[in-house]
């Protein structure tokens, strides 16, 4: 049986995806009184999806990995993955293309990708071997140890040691630099740096325990949800109205109550008011921050903002294509063109690419019941700079650029097969989201922006008011948004429940 730690205390959670939804069912196991607003027509955020003429799109988040981390989510409350969704492992993960006739699978095999990387360059093998164990152990202390860590102070990595864990964890070197210690041909090391694009820039400029994320994809894989990703999102739902949340959609915020120093209710822009002990905000922390609290109250001042690196936007076509494809696997990454010289400078400035590197995810090669029978559904992206002004003309531009490259390098008429298609970019991302120039992904995870160096959990000035979400911590990505909810939880139950007095309260210690 479950204490009753928050004794009934009104929670207000705003923003329904991966960071809220996990907020806010910690939140009600351990008995608070929870409403998660949405503004949107359906939980999820950039999670939905969307049907039209037979296909299923998923909007966002195409990428699984990582499964622990959503094994240990679902196991906070005694339940499994497999009671909400059906997860297969992909094989392979995926392909990169390099060029015409030019493919590389990359095989869910241990034994065949180390074969893989033997055929490319001599030696190879044994150093994946090497470059996986030191990443391993990097997975190990960051994902069960440092990114449930709230970042409050530089007190919590306080340990015997820690600046030779630091050492050995590579966080003054980048990743471009780590695996050039390993491997010197071209296409595996593009494929070695690729993994960290998730976490919002180049491998010049991430740090090297980044790694980490080769030992999530290469070691622990690449899995789909049957249905779609956003099956996750539906067994969130399930899962947290199990335990009593009441979620609210069509619910847009106007503005954040105060009184006296305390964050009171939240005010929607139809009329409605919902009361409050404790608010925490999944939405876009800049647009909370600038828009729903008055100035006096904000963390940060715009200018903190401005100097921030931000993750790339995205400009995403959604196509429903009335063939079978050849050529494609569930998901492609298209490496024809070499990356343009300070690549980085493309995704932190307004600037469009010259030929960009893009990405396409024909999830139908694995699921049927996203597309007709015969058909073929496609997500294809392509990732550019936040703040790029988004006109309609040069999203056509870039459709032509990339499908003519796609069709080419696939060898395949792909356009005049399109019977469905729709765009989305930064102008979306904003009206959708409040997204801060349209961005997609939160902000890069550059040395500058790691564990306490990032936007804070909680408000300065209000004592019950916190944020949660891909622009704080842990980062952007879906696993980490879903520690960020839980990280945000934590710190809620530690800190306004009279019943709990241990400071160190655990990510997965639930009281009996």
């Amino acid at each position: 049986m479950i204490n009753a730690v928050g004794q009934g205390k009104k929670v207000i959670v705003i923003g329904s995806g991966f960071a809220g939804l996990s907020a806010a069912t910690k939140l009600a196991q351990q008995g608070f009184e929870v409403k998660l607003v949405e503004q949107l027509d359906q939980p999820g955020g950039r999670a939905r999806k969307f049907s039209e003429e037979g296909f299923v799109f998923d909007m966002g988040p195409s990428w699984y990995w990582m499964p622990d981390v959503f094994e240990s989510y679902f196991a906070q409350f005694g339940k499994n993955v497999s009671d909400y969704y059906k997860l297969i492992r992909l094989d392979p993960s995926y392909q990169v293309i390099y060029g015409e006739n030019d493919f590389m699978e990359v095989p869910a095999s241990m034994g065949q990708l180390e074969n893989l990387f033997e055929s490319l360059e001599k030696g190879s093998a044994v150093n994946l071997r090497k470059f996986l164990d030191q990443a391993a152990h990097k997975y190990r202390v960051g994902i069960q140890d440092w990114v449930y860590k709230p970042g409050n102070s530089i007190w919590e990595f306080a340990k015997p040691g820690i600046l030779t864990e630091m050492i050995k964890l590579d966080l003054f070197h980048s990743m471009s630099h780590h695996v050039r210690k390993y491997f010197q041909h071209e296409k595996i090391i593009r494929m070695m740096e690729f993994p960290v694009l998730f976490l919002g820039q180049t491998a010049e400029r991430i740090p090297a325990l980044y790694s980490l994320m080769n030992y999530a994809d290469l070691a622990l894989g690449t899995w789909y949800p049957m249905g779609g990703m956003h099956r996750i999102i539906e067994g969130m739902v399930q899962l947290a109205k199990e335990k009593g949340v009441k979620l609210i959609c069509n619910a847009k915020v106007s503005h954040i109550d105060i009184d006296n120093g305390q964050a009171k209710g939240v005010q929607l822009k139809d009329g409605r008011y919902f009361p409050a002990d404790v608010i925490i905000a999944g939405a876009d922390y800049h647009h909370v921050d600038a828009s729903l609290l008055p100035k006096a109250y904000r963390n940060y001042p715009e200018s903190y903002w401005e100097k921030k690196t931000l993750a790339p936007s995205s400009l995403i076509f959604y196509l429903g294509v009335n063939k079978k494809l050849k050529n494609l696997h569930h998901h492609n990454l298209f490496f024809d063109k070499p990356l343009e010289p300070h690549a980085h400078a493309i995704y932190s400035q307004a600037k469009w690419p010259k030929d960009p590197l893009f990405y396409v995810c024909c999830p139908s090669k694995t699921d049927p019941t996203v597309a007709p029978e015969g058909m073929e559904n496609l997500f294809v992206l392509i990732p550019l700079a936040p703040g790029l002004e988004d006109k309609e003309e040069q999203r056509e531009k870039y459709y032509q650029k990339v499908m003519a490259r796609l069709e080419k390098l696939t060898g395949q008429s792909i356009q005049d097969h399109v019977i469905y298609k729709k765009s989305y970019a930064h102008r979306d991302f904003i009206t959708d989201y409040n997204a801060y120039k349209g961005n997609a992904y939160g902000l890069a995870n550059t040395l500058g922006q790691t564990a306490l160096l990032k936007p804070k959990l909680k408000n300065k000035k209000l004592s019950n008011f916190y944020y949660t979400g891909q622009l704080t911590v842990p980062g952007p990505g879906v696993p980490p948004s879903l520690i960020s909810g839980q990280v945000a939880a934590n710190e809620v139950i530690k800190n306004h429940s009279p019943i709990v007095k241990d400071k160190n309260y655990g990510r997965h210690k639930i009281i009996q």
